[in-house]
């Protein structure tokens, strides 16, 4: 196997498929839902801001496919349990799921953070991930080439001072997400993989490092090609981290 996930396919690999992105109306997760409809996919885009849904949903119909939009805080964990049950009510299935929606959370000394500031990043960055996994799951499955992917960071494996919340709940995230690759693994088409972007030109990078220049880094939309070719059927792997900088999988110790 090769370090990328890219791979020979047709124009529109998609065609025909149910994508639902979470964090869709900016950055990573807005480049990767017009990646997807470019595909041919048909995006269910989650958001909390509707005129921002609303001017991706133009971006996507200029691609020629369609969406769904879900105006959504990823927080409103029973509006996941009623998204997943909508989609089967209206697709009877679901094809790809995106887990993108994440926070930075404070960059302060762990004694010093306030509890509700931790617990911000732990709901958003892992909780919600686990709720969408309860809720996609079944619908996942009842496709003939189910995948998942969750967007990580290279600080779940670092000890970085003043990163912890973050860093905490990515690295979290990881496990999450492999875990249940590996439990679903022998028992269905469904594929379960995270990519690392690595620095991108993205807001809540330029909150992390205000002093960057910005324009040295990688666009959203470059990640975003990565993240599709996860997505694809062709694509047959589970449990696997794609490291975007490097543009290699990252490998994991075997579990015992």
């Amino acid at each position: 196997m090769t370090d990328t996930p890219a791979s020979d396919t047709p124009a529109r690999p998609l065609e025909g498929r149910l994508a639902l992105v979470t964090g869709a109306t900016r950055g990573i997760g807005r480049a990767t839902a017009l990646a997807l409809a470019e595909a041919g996919a048909h995006v269910i885009a989650t958001g909390r801001t509707q005129g921002a849904l609303e001017e991706l949903d133009d971006a996507i119909a200029a691609t020629g496919s369609t969406a769904t939009l879900v105006p959504l805080d990823i927080l409103d964990f029973a509006g996941i349990d009623r998204l997943g049950g909508a989609l089967y009510e209206r697709f009877g299935k679901l094809d790809i799921l995106v887990g993108n929606a994440g926070v930075l959370g404070p960059m302060t000394p762990l004694a010093q953070i306030d509890p509700k500031d931790f617990e911000g990043p732990l709901n958003v960055n892992l909780t919600a991930n686990w709720r969408l996994i309860r809720s996609m799951d079944p619908l996942l499955r009842l496709s003939d080439a189910g995948r998942a992917v969750f967007v990580s960071s290279g600080a779940a494996h670092k000890a970085r001072a003043f990163w912890g919340p973050y860093a905490v709940t990515k690295a979290g995230l990881e496990v999450l997400a492999r875990t249940w690759a590996a439990e679903t693994a022998n028992v269905s088409a469904l594929k379960v993989n995270l990519i690392n972007p690595g620095p991108i030109r993205t807001r809540m990078r330029a909150r992390a490092f205000p002093s960057e220049d910005a324009s040295t880094l990688p666009a959203p939309e470059e990640v975003a090609q990565a993240i599709l070719a996860l997505c694809l059927p062709s694509f047959a792997e589970t449990g696997r981290l794609y490291d975007f900088p490097s543009r290699a999988f990252k490998e994991f110790p075997v579990p015992a």
